[in-house]
């Protein structure tokens, strides 16, 4: 079963556009049973009114939070259910809602699952990726980031860091989980560092990494930003400082656990 999990902070102007293409795309294209699992994370437009009428056309789960906590603590709850409900073979993709991301490059990550991988990230930076429309301080703050997560957390074969288009084994979610229990997500009021976190965690107990090409469609967007720049900056450095600190850093609290291979 392929689960496509989102997290959805007042998203309403979005909804019309992802969900007809998701479904087209795995009817016509992937011909593959999927689940939709949004989690509303407090919005306060039509969001909470959209997702139960399009629940009565769609296979959508909503899971709610009352009100906003954040995309750390939606992809919380999002994983934490993933782990409760679905089985060790499932794949589940994660995707914004914010109409960004085109489900066409769904296929290029299951490839990447079938091969071996555990966790794959949908890449600008391999052949046949890009990104069209990210412009200014968005743009040079997601090279920065590139950059910085490569220099400080450098994983074989990696160039997309910051890509919340992924696909994950939820047999490795569910060991990630049981190996860090509630310290899975740890920077979750941060703004998007948890994103990277992710990235961190997976690294650390030996998760298999893989990338395969999305174009970003950034150029799409019609709902608002919802990253603050300098929480999220502030946040990777911080990622760094937990990683690499000498004293207790997470680099040595966990250099000796048990690895998924």
């Amino acid at each position: 079963m392929i689960y496509l999990v989102l997290p959805a902070y007042n998203e309403e102007v979005s909804f019309e556009n992802l969900f007809r293409k998701t479904d087209e795309y795995f009817r016509n294209e992937l011909n593959v049973e999927y689940k939709i699992v949004v989690c509303d994370d407090g919005s306060s437009d039509r969001t909470p009114e959209m997702l139960v009428e399009y629940a009565k056309k769609l296979p959508i789960t909503v899971l709610t939070h009352k009100i906003n906590r954040g995309l750390g603590e939606a992809m919380r709850t999002l994983f934490e259910w993933v782990a409760e409900n679905c089985e060790d073979d499932d794949v589940i993709v994660r995707m914004d809602c914010d109409d960004t991301h085109e489900p066409k490059f769904i296929k290029g990550l299951l490839d990447k699952i079938e091969e071996g991988c555990d966790l794959v990230i949908a890449s600008r930076f391999v052949e046949g990726g890009g990104a069209a429309g990210l412009k200014g301080y968005k743009n040079v703050l997601s090279q920065l980031a590139q950059v910085f997560m490569r220099t400080l957390f450098p994983i074989d074969g990696l160039k997309e860091y910051s890509s919340g288009y992924r696909a994950y084994k939820v047999s490795a979610i569910k060991f990630a989980i049981k190996t860090y229990g509630n310290s899975f997500i740890q920077l979750k009021g941060l703004g998007f560092t948890c994103t990277l976190e992710k990235v961190v965690k997976f690294k650390m107990i030996g998760a298999k990494f893989g990338e395969a090409p999305m174009v970003l469609r950034y150029d799409q967007k019609v709902s608002e930003s919802k990253m603050v720049s300098s929480i999220t900056t502030f946040g990777y450095f911080t990622l760094a400082l937990l990683y690499h600190w000498p004293w207790g850093g997470w680099k040595g609290q966990y250099k000796n656990i048990k690895k998924l291979h």
